[in-house]
């Protein structure tokens, strides 16, 4: 490090201490200085150029998901610095660790009117755990490891960094240039529950005649699968999961029932959870969603809650157990003190294994005769039918909100626990999973990556198949084509009499488009030619797209079971 060390050289040095390998951004005038450094230093860090700052927080949360490791997201002053928001949003709420970095105007040059003036530190306040503008360039080392400790500790979430453009110039003391080991992922300074409220809540659990554990994403983000299923195992008791919390086990495992709730949630999950007698809610928020509107499970049932936010715990549901901490903790502690007590199991104890498995058998029987139809348009359920037979072991899919969604949660089949599902259920953004495939792919190189989306999300972020194309992300993407916002029309649909409006719009030539990009792309009407076009897509060595000509939404077999009304 030279004399001539800057706040800009700074600012790559800290994110290199906390052991940042990609970063995802859009480049602008008022980051110069950043770029600068990035191109003069040996630092070990691959910055993606992207189309759109949306794209680049949508990447770095897709990254951060996946690698349990900060995303990091970049982009420049006033435009740029909106346009990033959204990542950050979506990324905050969903307790993913991304940090935003926004380059802004000269300290000297507030309140005078220069192009791009925003007061970022206000737009990002409420939107992040953590944000700040710099003022003076001695407080960027500081600021970084504020950042990364309020990222990955607690609840994990999002933060913002604003860079003045002559701060960065601004010369700094190397020494002050370092970071706290063990900040860079997800969870740091894990915290477990009180012990007493632990034996309060073994000795309900192994009381209850039917248990039932249902699992948000804090269980992946903890890394708590295997203590999860042994927890699960001891009390013989089914896991239900959120869209979110897929993954908390192998969709193999013989206790796993499946998704609950309004989106992906089926008549056959909803049964196991109404027949409990006690539920214990794990990293889990017990929103809307996952628990249809508060009326599933029902107020009369005892609720146990443990989850690393005390200010989940109680929101929802009057709660008889609180168990505050980290998820793998919080599990092993559990299945410690369940461990002697289970010779006190009730003999009439619900068959934990038999409810999962008559939940998983229902729900197929239902879901296999539409997989098979070879009905024109495509039924979305035959998309997943294949990918649930053509994907290898690791495979990771994104999808959209939209169509893709609800079937995605309700019927694919990971064969293995942690992160091969991803959506953006906090805000339900379209565009985000061709983006945030872009970012599961760089973070997991070696795992096939399927990006799912409706045509919806494709206008919002097609953009990116430049991107793509460019740094040959291998990224296989699949359109649903149906030319309609379908989750709208299906709420006009069943809440408004079929007063349809202003939800349709034309079909675009998918394929060619991507195929305008260098992207292999294949267009498919017919049912039967789409196995063969996903396994070409599938063996192709670089991005591919198959764009499946779908049935509209508000016409298909779509496991919501409620819609906007």
């Amino acid at each position: 490090m030279s004399s001539s060390f800057n706040g800009a050289d700074g600012l790559v040095r800290m994110l290199q201490l906390n052991g940042v390998k990609h970063i995802f951004g859009l480049c602008g005038d008022t980051s110069l200085p950043f770029y600068d450094a990035m191109a003069r230093l040996d630092h070990g860090i691959d910055h993606i150029l992207t189309r759109d700052e949306r794209s680049a927080g949508y990447m770095a949360d897709g990254y951060a998901r996946v690698t349990g490791k900060v995303g990091v997201c970049e982009g420049p002053s006033g435009g740029g610095a909106t346009y990033l928001l959204p990542g950050l949003v979506e990324a905050n709420e969903s307790s993913v660790p991304v940090l935003g970095i926004t380059s802004d105007v000269s300290v000297g040059a507030r309140g005078k009117f220069p192009l791009t003036e925003l007061d970022q530190q206000a737009l990002y306040k409420p939107l992040t755990k953590w944000n700040t503008t710099i003022d003076r360039v001695d407080q960027i080392p500081g600021a970084v490891r504020s950042a990364f400790r309020a990222m990955t500790t607690g609840r994990p979430g999002a933060a913002h960094i604003a860079l003045p453009y002559d701060v960065q110039k601004h010369a700094l003391d190397p020494a002050e240039v370092w970071a706290q080991p063990g900040h860079d992922r997800v969870p740091a300074y894990r915290s477990a529950p009180d012990p007493v409220a632990v034996e309060q809540a073994a000795e309900r659990l192994v009381t209850a005649r039917a248990p039932v554990i249902i699992c948000g994403g804090g269980v992946v983000i903890a890394g708590a699968s295997d203590a999860l299923a042994t927890l699960a195992t001891q009390l013989n008791a089914p896991v239900c999961t959120t869209v979110s919390g897929q993954g908390s086990l192998a969709d193999t495992h013989p206790l796993n029932a499946g998704v609950v709730g309004t989106n992906g949630g089926v008549a056959a999950t909803r049964a196991v959870v109404a027949q409990a007698d006690l539920v214990l809610f794990v990293g889990c928020r017990a929103g809307s969603t996952t628990t249809e509107h508060w009326q599933m499970p029902p107020r009369s049932v005892a609720i146990l809650h443990l989850d690393v936010d005390p200010m989940t715990i109680a929101t929802n549901y009057r709660t008889d157990v609180a168990l505050v901490g980290d998820a793998l903790l919080g599990l092993l502690a559990l299945a410690a003190a369940v461990a002697p007590r289970l010779g006190h199991r009730p003999v009439d104890a619900a068959d934990g294994r038999a409810l999962a498995a008559r939940a998983r058998a229902e729900k197929q029987a239902f879901f296999a005769p539409l997989a098979a139809s070879l009905d024109r348009p495509i039924k979305p359920e035959r998309v997943v039918d294949l990918l649930n037979r053509l994907l290898p072991a690791r495979a990771i899919v994104v999808a959209d909100p939209g169509t893709p969604c609800p079937y995605f949660s309700a019927y694919f089949n990971a064969p293995q626990a942690g992160r091969h599902f991803i959506t953006n259920r906090a805000h339900g953004a379209l565009g985000f999973s061709m983006s945030a495939g872009v970012g599961a792919a760089f973070g997991q190189p070696d795992s096939v990556v399927v990006s799912v989306m409706g045509d919806g999300s494709f206008g919002f972020t097609c953009g990116e198949l430049e991107t793509i194309v460019r740094r040959n992300v291998p990224l296989k993407m699949i359109v649903f084509s149906n030319s309609v916002f379908g989750w709208i029309k299906a709420s006009q649909k069943t809440g408004y009499e079929q007063r349809y409006f202003s939800v349709d719009f034309n079909r675009t030539q998918h394929a060619r488009v991507a195929e305008a990009f260098g992207v292999k792309a294949w267009r498919v009407e017919d049912p039967s030619e789409l196995e063969a076009a996903l396994k070409a897509a599938l063996m192709h060595d670089g991005p591919a797209l198959v764009d499946v000509i779908s049935q509209e939404l508000q016409d298909t077999a779509v496991p919501v079971s409620q819609w906007m009304g």
